[in-house]
């Protein structure tokens, strides 16, 4: 086995993590012949680097009637192998506008990343047939640069954890062949043959004859794929400095900034800043929409498009992702110069013009959502509500419930992006920002 080029693919992939002592693997084992050969290789590869640590995780998605007994073969396979084994049940539940194979598959993802060890890269089978399959799907489609660049190597999921797909770069004859010549059992699930079902038929009547037809095509697919990755990657870059000129603290787009850019760099910049926010992109004809009436409007005009996960909103020249769903950001005590907040944005601190140092018994937090908060605000007559003061400044009603709020004990003494507490001004002091 150690002498097979499937097996020194493999080994290509995973030894340039284990030489920077990333050491804890778990494969997504599914009982098909992908995940198997896959939990095969890597247990060959843990013989030759002992330091090696194994792990095996099967989704019980509970949509076949055989998933049990699949569970049931994955659970021997890896007590022969001697693999930790976990299994994860998980239920899908409908939803509107979303294919049963997206939520299968998102909640898959969130049952691997649950049950696999913590630190452990989570191994994926996909091979480079799923891949070309991708490219297909996404090309009947109608998908840009970034929906044909596939899949990549390498997916980091919300959470932080990295999954890595050993076997993209290797075919499903391949593969299979070495399941053969290794005797390894595995399962095969009659419904992968059902051609009613796009990717299905691809697999059984497209790829093939294009395979037959033209002589080495998956690699040159596998290629062109990795080509258009590339090129996607030059082009976030370029978007990335867009955006951050575009960009206000609060994740405004500003209309201005956008207006000078030509109308392909505006749709490109507008989907990047929208991926902040959701993954369900606007229509080509909802992307025209939000950039003619947002971009062309009066400074004071109003706009309002609503997209499958939330409103793409205008206010005071700025465009804003308003998401009525958001959970409310929590109060904490503001122990560092650098606090990570509940939504994964950093209150950062810095000394400069701003409200004194607090005294020592006094403690000091973050809080949002506070409207009846009273402050006076440098330069401001008089003490009022935040309300008040929000409304005066023209600070858009959905942006106000996630400004952070400084306090010294029960007193409010900075709005971070907005007033300084006159009472506690100091011009060698402290003041805050948002870092996202």
């Amino acid at each position: 086995m150690h002498s097979t080029s499937l097996y020194q693919q493999v080994k290509n992939v995973i030894t340039p993590y284990v030489v920077e002592h990333k050491i804890s693997f778990t494969v997504a084992l599914s009982g098909g012949v992908d995940s198997v050969v896959l939990l095969h290789v890597m247990n060959a590869l843990k013989a030759e680097v002992p330091q090696l640590q194994l792990n095996a995780v099967y989704v019980n998605h509970g949509l076949s009637e055989y998933a049990n007994n699949w569970q049931s073969f994955c659970k021997k396979l890896c007590a022969t192998l001697n693999i930790t084994f976990y299994p994860a049940q998980v239920n899908i539940e409908n939803k509107a506008r979303t294919s049963l194979e997206e939520l299968a598959r998102d909640a898959r993802y969130q049952a691997l990343d649950h049950h696999s060890p913590t630190g452990s890269i989570i191994l994926l089978g996909q091979h480079l047939n799923d891949q070309l399959e991708t490219f297909l799907l996404r090309l009947k489609r109608g998908s840009g640069l970034q929906g044909l660049a596939s899949m990549r190597q390498t997916r980091t999921l919300n959470s932080g954890r990295m999954c890595l797909r050993p076997l993209l770069n290797v075919t499903r004859q391949n593969i299979e062949q070495f399941a053969d010549d290794f005797n390894l059992s595995h399962i095969t699930d009659d419904s992968n043959s059902d051609e009613r079902f796009d990717r299905n038929f691809l697999r059984g009547k497209v790829v093939p004859v294009l395979s037959e037809k033209f002589t080495g095509f998956e690699k040159s697919a596998s290629r062109s794929i990795s080509l258009l990755q590339q090129q996607q990657d030059v082009l976030d870059e370029y978007t990335q400095l867009d955006l951050a000129q575009s960009q206000n603290e609060h994740r405004g787009l500003s209309c201005e900034k956008m207006g000078v850019f030509s109308l392909p760099r505006q749709a490109n910049v507008l989907r990047c800043w929208l991926g902040q926010f959701t993954r369900l992109m606007p229509s080509q004809k909802q992307t025209q929409q939000i950039l003619l009436q947002g971009l062309t409007a009066q400074r004071d005009a109003q706009l309002l498009i609503q997209l499958a996960e939330g409103q793409v909103r205008r206010h005071q020249g700025y465009l804003y992702f308003v998401n009525e769903s958001v959970t409310a950001q929590k109060e904490q005590s503001v122990t560092s110069d650098n606090q990570k907040l509940s939504d994964g944005g950093y209150l950062m601190s810095f000394r400069g013009e701003g409200v004194r140092s607090p005294f020592a018994d006094e403690q000091v937090t973050v809080r949002f959502n506070c409207p009846q908060a009273r402050i006076k605000p440098l330069k401001k007559p008089g003490h009022n509500t935040l309300k008040h003061w929000f409304k005066d400044a023209k600070v858009a009603p959905w942006l106000r419930a996630n400004i952070p709020l400084i306090f010294y004990n029960e007193q409010l003494v900075f709005v971070v992006g907005h007033f300084v507490s006159a009472e506690h001004y100091e011009q060698e002091g402290i003041f805050w920002k948002i870092k996202i």
